[in-house]
């Protein structure tokens, strides 16, 4: 019964220390480390109004709604 307790408890602890080291390993990459593919924003802002335009929006709303991409960061300015 003594070996039983003893051989419990040491698997109790050994279960307890993994866990940490098993949480650790599986940290997300960080985004320094994320490598920057050329399909991903900022993208060129005649594609993004040939794009809406191909799917129906007037000339209006695709300049407006190109705009506002701009301003979050997913188009490059129209002058750049």
């Amino acid at each position: 019964m003594r070996r039983m307790t003893i051989a419990l408890a040491g698997t109790v602890v050994f279960i307890g220390m993994s866990v940490p080291v098993a949480a650790a390993g599986a940290a997300p990459v960080s985004r320094t480390q994320v490598s920057v593919h050329a399909d991903q924003p900022p993208f060129p802002y005649a594609d993004c109004l040939a794009a809406a335009r191909k799917h129906g929006e007037s000339p209006g709303y695709a300049k407006w709604h190109c705009d506002e991409l701009v301003k979050k960061g997913w188009i490059k300015p129209p002058n750049s």
